[in-house]
């Protein structure tokens, strides 16, 4: 009779481990710990560290795990419940096909992550946020939460697989393979958080995955900023950023109390807002291919080799401001259009892509007049956080169609939705008219955000999230 080999061995080993992780699963234990674990920045996911600073604020122990690229907010490195937990990123594999570097990484990041999150203190709940990336993020957590008999949470941002399918199409075996890997292991978490109730409903029609919506809200500190902290900030980047200087003043002392959009009254030493002042529009992108090509809607062609139509407006006698677009963000093709923007001559408007500290960004948001967002969903089921920042500043938003955007913005209520940049461009010369009037359109909408009183992240997760976790053990 042949040898049956070395499978059955394998097997009854593999039934075995799993059967001791359910038995741990049964152990009630991590005290009031909680790990809050993502792979990507730190820093550059705010939803993630609101998540810690939330349950910190309620007394629990916050493993923050993710790479530390960035500087987190700096409650968050104040925050004597929160505890920063690296992830060591990997870079410079570069052997053979693009689908064995695939696989390689997912594998050695699955190694990393779980060793990582085997060596913390056990947790009671493990909360895995921004899915995507699901891969392999999803299956380790579990795994994890199987070892520390933790209960797993997944906030759902996105869907992996259709960020995937942007670049490879949706039938790639890789998509495919994403999708059937998001919806298996997404039924095993315990609870599941959304970002829009249109995901919530895809996520049980498709995945059978019950979800609670959390929507993004800003937090406490994205207001309308005070016109002397407007001065101070625009002061600041005055000093690197020429479209902060006074336009007209060139012969002004560089030690003059007065930027391109305040001054202070050297006698009182109250500050104003400058006469004839540009207006100050701000967008924030992670310069891929697609925002990028987005932005390239305000001031040309997909090359900047045609005239903006804001330009054109007041070069056939519209009367509007001079326009100093700030980009914000991070990404792989941002100094390639920086060099595009540097050979451009636009006689009224200018731009430029700063990198914010993440104390300095609100105060922007609170001092801008408008708002664009250039945000395009791959699953049309997430909504832009950046738009929710805004609307704490009490900033009216441009932005871009998709899906379910309407969740967020109201189409002519706290601001204006366009699909193209010729109703972009008709849009900015109908709000900006007659500007810094307090009449008209632009200042409705801001009265709108003012008068919404909508929640804060605090009181949205105290209501939304707080029960799941039950009382403090």
């Amino acid at each position: 009779m042949a040898a049956a080999g070395p499978w059955p061995a394998l097997w009854a080993m593999l039934a075995a481990l799993l059967l001791l992780l359910l038995w741990r699963r049964r152990r009630a234990g991590g005290g009031g710990r909680v790990c809050v674990a993502v792979l990507g920045d730190v820093g550059r996911s705010p939803r993630m560290q609101y998540h810690a600073l939330a349950l910190a604020r309620h007394g629990r122990e916050v493993a923050l795990l993710g790479y530390l690229r960035d500087r987190p907010h700096r409650d968050v490195l104040r925050s004597e419940n929160i505890r920063l937990v690296p992830v060591a990123e990997l870079s410079g594999l570069r052997v053979g096909p693009k689908l064995l570097q695939y696989v390689l990484k997912v594998l050695v990041q699955s190694v990393q992550l779980l060793y990582t999150l085997l060596r913390m203190d056990q947790p009671s709940y493990i909360l895995l946020q921004q899915n995507p990336p699901g891969l392999p993020s999803i299956a380790v957590a579990w795994v994890a939460g199987l070892w520390w008999g933790s209960k797993l949470i997944i906030d759902w941002h996105n869907y992996g697989y259709s960020i995937m399918s942007l670049s490879h199409g949706r039938s790639h075996p890789l998509v495919l393979v994403a999708k059937w890997y998001e919806k298996l292991f997404g039924r095993l978490s315990d609870y599941n958080l959304c970002v829009t109730d249109a995901m919530k409903k895809d996520l049980w029609v498709n995945f059978k995955i019950k979800a609670v919506t959390l929507y993004d809200r800003p937090a406490s500190y994205f207001k309308e900023t005070p016109l002397d902290l407007q001065h101070n900030l625009f002061m600041k980047l005055a000093k690197d950023y020429e479209p902060f200087r006074p336009r007209y003043y060139r012969a002004v002392s560089p030690a003059a109390d007065r930027s391109a959009f305040t001054q202070r009254d050297g006698s009182a030493g109250s500050v104003l807002k400058a006469g004839g002042r540009p207006a100050l529009l701000v967008s924030s992108t992670s310069w891929t291919g697609w925002e990028s090509l987005l932005f390239s809607m305000l001031i040309g062609s997909d090359q900047f080799l045609s005239s903006p139509d804001y330009e054109r407006f007041i070069e056939e006698g519209a009367e509007l401001p001079a326009l100093v677009c700030v980009i914000t963000g991070k990404g792989p093709l941002k100094d390639y259009y920086n060099g595009l923007i540097q050979k451009l001559h636009l006689k009224h408007i200018q731009i430029c892509t700063p990198w914010l500290e993440a104390e300095d960004y609100p105060l922007l948001l609170g001092s801008a007049d408008l708002g664009v967002c250039l945000h395009k969903s791959s699953s049309g089921l997430d909504l832009p956080m950046k738009v929710v920042d805004m609307f704490g500043c009490c900033l009216p938003v441009c932005a871009i169609h998709f899906e379910c955007l309407h969740e967020l913005v109201k189409h002519n209520e706290n601001g204006l939705i366009f699909r193209d940049s010729q109703e972009l461009a008709k849009q900015l010369k109908m709000l900006f008219l007659d500007f810094p009037s307090l009449e008209g359109k632009l200042a409705s909408f801001r009265e709108n955000l003012r008068e919404s009183r909508q929640l804060r992240w605090d009181q949205s997760w105290d209501q939304t999230v707080l029960p799941l976790l039950g009382s403090r053990e």
